[in-house]
């Protein structure tokens, strides 16, 4: 499988911005996918996650009542709105696939569960 993110840019604080995650592939629904983000210096951390089948999602405690991760199976896409943005929320964001079994609906928050990456994608939030 395949990952394209898209939709980063330049965003003032209290702005909003939606990213995109494009995977393609044989069986593209299989897939719980989450995004990450990385800052300069910094790990890379769990953003959010949502399920194969998109009935489970989960966020980090940061991102929780700003951010929204959703996904469209009939166009193999899953994004991620970012709502009331932070200037610490810069940083390149990425999106990751892990195979999962019909009906799992865990939400894997480890880099080390992902086999799958895009190339990510910048977001910078200007104070």
């Amino acid at each position: 499988v395949q990952l394209q993110a898209s939709g980063g840019g330049l965003v003032q604080a209290g702005g909003s911005l939606r990213v995109s995650c494009a995977v393609s592939g044989r069986t593209p629904n299989r897939y719980a996918v989450a995004w990450f983000r990385q800052a300069p210096g910094k790990e890379r951390d769990f953003v959010a996650g949502i399920s194969r089948s998109g009935s489970s999602t989960d966020y980090a405690d940061s991102m929780r009542g700003r951010f929204t991760i959703s996904r469209d199976n009939a166009k193999n896409t899953v994004y991620l709105q970012m709502n009331s943005l932070k200037p610490e929320d810069t940083a390149v964001y990425y999106c990751a696939a892990k195979h999962t079994i019909l009906g799992v609906s865990n939400i894997y928050t480890d880099t080390d569960e992902y086999s799958y990456w895009g190339q990510g994608t910048q977001v910078t939030v200007s104070s």
